[in-house]
């Protein structure tokens, strides 16, 4: 067969491969829309805004910690794994090892830190260390990042959607059977401790296995050479995305982190779409930079006009009827939210593109820039709610968090030349209709 023939045909293999796997994941992702959106409502509303304010306080709370769990490897795993596939082994072990360590810190360090902030407060010490357990589960993680780079994303699907139902069922008998609040967190618990076992199961089926993995140090040291300015961004992203809540929980009560958490779960459940996107077709964005310069510059900008396309109808017919739709899902007592959601679904734009932009720092090894643009957000937030929640609650919350996402998705890329092409595209995306016609 001529190679250009070859070539042609492995292409093909390839798009299709591609388009298999953000079928399975869309997938993933509607079926967690539309069931996780239903149990969810069904949980704010039995509930009500004090006590969801203080489950959403705790699991806020825990994710200011999550970074030391995953220690920034989740993207360097399947960059690696991509590029060195016979080397799997030895980096999925090594950073299964990573991830245990880390989630065991997370735990020590989130059940610590809440005992010391909320002396007395017994059940919410309780709902944080039941939560933060998971952090350790989390560790196997390491089984989907390896589906992931191989395209195989239709296995974590099986896994973790069988976990994701069981517990959706679990939590409407919590609900008819009027359980306390603490049950909730055990559930959560649940869910990712079966998800993890998911993942093991398939793994096998699939003719691997886990005792197969090795440690290697050396590698355990490259991968966190490689991570550690992740880790500072993924603490930023902590930040800048759960910060408001533990803010507001300190500075204006339960009740205002219930109204304020009541529509992040709105904002935020749009956020799986982009990352479905891009993780479906990371593995060839960075194949693309070997392969070809220009193809791989082409892939990255109509990702950006294809973050547009999709956010900007979500953003806009959302904030219009905000005080319909909050009164519609969660009932009167949630009333105050509207004008919150017809501010925070905005930052949903800056949230789409700074997920499309992971890939494009990874390749280009631009790391550290992300983690400035991530501290730079984070810092803006913080002094953001210091200044807006004591006189708005938690519509200031919501102001501070799309001010700081624009900055860190989109405006900091204009001060440094090696971003500078990203902030363009990024300004060009928004006339998606022109961009994605042309191509």
């Amino acid at each position: 067969m001529p190679a250009f023939v070859r070539k042609r045909v492995e292409g093909r293999q390839t798009l299709q491969k591609i388009i298999d796997n953000a079928g399975w994941l869309f997938f993933d992702k509607v079926l967690r829309m539309g069931v996780g959106l239903f149990i969810n409502i069904w949980v704010v509303r039995y509930l009500g805004p004090s006590q969801f304010g203080q489950f959403s306080y705790a699991t806020a709370f825990v994710a200011l910690f999550g970074v030391l769990a995953t220690l920034g490897l989740d993207g360097i795993l399947i960059r690696e794994l991509v590029r060195k596939p016979e080397l799997a082994p030895e980096i999925l072990g090594s950073a299964l090892l990573l991830k245990v360590t880390g989630g065991f810190v997370a735990l020590l360090a989130s059940f610590s830190a809440i005992i010391l902030l909320r002396q007395g407060d017994l059940q919410l010490s309780l709902i944080v260390a039941v939560i933060a357990v998971g952090t350790v589960f989390q560790a196997f993680d390491v089984i989907d990042f390896w589906f992931q780079s191989q395209i195989l994303s239709r296995h974590t699907v099986v896994a973790k959607n069988s976990a994701f139902l069981v517990i959706a069922l679990v939590k409407i008998g919590l609900i008819l059977s009027k359980a306390p609040l603490l049950a909730f967190a055990w559930a959560a618990l649940a869910e990712i401790v079966l998800g993890a076992l998911g993942l093991l199961v398939v793994y096998r089926c699939t003719g691997k296995k886990i005792g197969q993995w090795r440690v290697s140090l050396i590698r355990c040291r490259s991968l966190l050479a490689d991570s550690w300015p992740m880790i500072l961004s993924g603490l930023s992203v902590a930040i800048y995305m759960k910060i408001d809540q533990v803010m507001l929980g300190d500075m204006a009560g339960d009740r205002a982190v219930g109204i304020y958490s009541s529509v992040t779960r709105l904002t935020e459940i749009w956020y799986v779409i982009p990352t479905v996107i891009v993780s479906s077709v990371f593995p060839a964005i960075v194949q693309s930079k070997v392969k070809d310069e220009a193809l791989y510059y082409r892939r990255i900008t109509r990702l950006f006009s294809l973050m547009a396309a999709v956010s900007l109808p979500i953003a806009l017919p959302m904030s219009l009827g905000s005080n319909w739709l909050i009164v519609k899902l969660y009932g009167v007592s949630y009333q105050a939210a509207g004008p919150v959601l017809a501010v925070h679904i905005w930052a949903s734009l800056f949230v789409f593109y700074g997920i499309a932009q992971g890939p494009w720092d990874l390749t280009e090894n631009l790391t550290r820039l992300a983690m400035a643009r991530m501290l730079g957000g984070a810092t803006a937030n913080i002094a953001l709610n210091l200044v807006l929640i004591p006189v708005y609650g938690a519509l200031g919350a919501a102001i501070a968090t799309v001010v700081s996402q624009a900055l860190a998705a989109v405006l900091l890329n204009l001060l440094h030349k090696k971003t500078r092409q990203i902030f363009y595209c990024q300004l060009k995306s928004l006339l998606f209709w022109r961009y994605l016609r042309g191509l």
